[in-house]
């Protein structure tokens, strides 16, 4: 599985555990090996843009998902997964927790949402919150 990072924003992030966090989710998920997934850490307003455009909300979100599935060459791209470090780093406060969580837990939950998961209805939601806690649980601490 190949996992890309494209970082275009300044907060300090741990990219490589990232890496081997999607790595990991996509395992656990077990998605095809061959697949491919993108990464992108953008600024509050990149992604206030992006919120705007795609999802009709004029505001910075924390994370995004935009689906491919789409094979190329050999690989399955399954999308991009686009989070936004600032936003992340304010939930974080109000949840009292740190960044590089706040930061995992959205990394997952993007990828969960390239692979058809959702959380519309309670059912859904459920399914989504066990999938969730169940790769982040698994994934060694630092």
């Amino acid at each position: 599985m190949d996992v890309f990072i494209a970082n275009e924003q300044e907060i300090p992030v741990p990219e490589a555990r990232l890496s081997a966090l999607a790595r990991h989710a996509l395992d656990c998920l077990n998605v095809d090996g061959t697949a491919e997934l993108s990464v992108l850490l953008i600024t509050a307003d990149h992604m206030r843009r992006l919120n705007a455009r795609f999802a009709g909300e004029d505001r910075a979100t924390d994370v995004l998902a935009f689906p491919m599935m789409e094979e190329e060459e050999g690989s399955l791209l399954l999308g991009d997964v686009v989070v936004c470090p600032e936003v992340a780093r304010a939930n974080a406060r109000d949840r009292h927790e740190t960044l590089e969580r706040e930061l995992e837990v959205l990394l997952v939950h993007g990828t969960l949402h390239l692979l058809g998961y959702d959380h519309q209805g309670a059912e859904d939601k459920a399914r989504m919150e066990e999938r969730l806690a169940q790769v982040i649980s698994t994934f060694p601490s630092e």
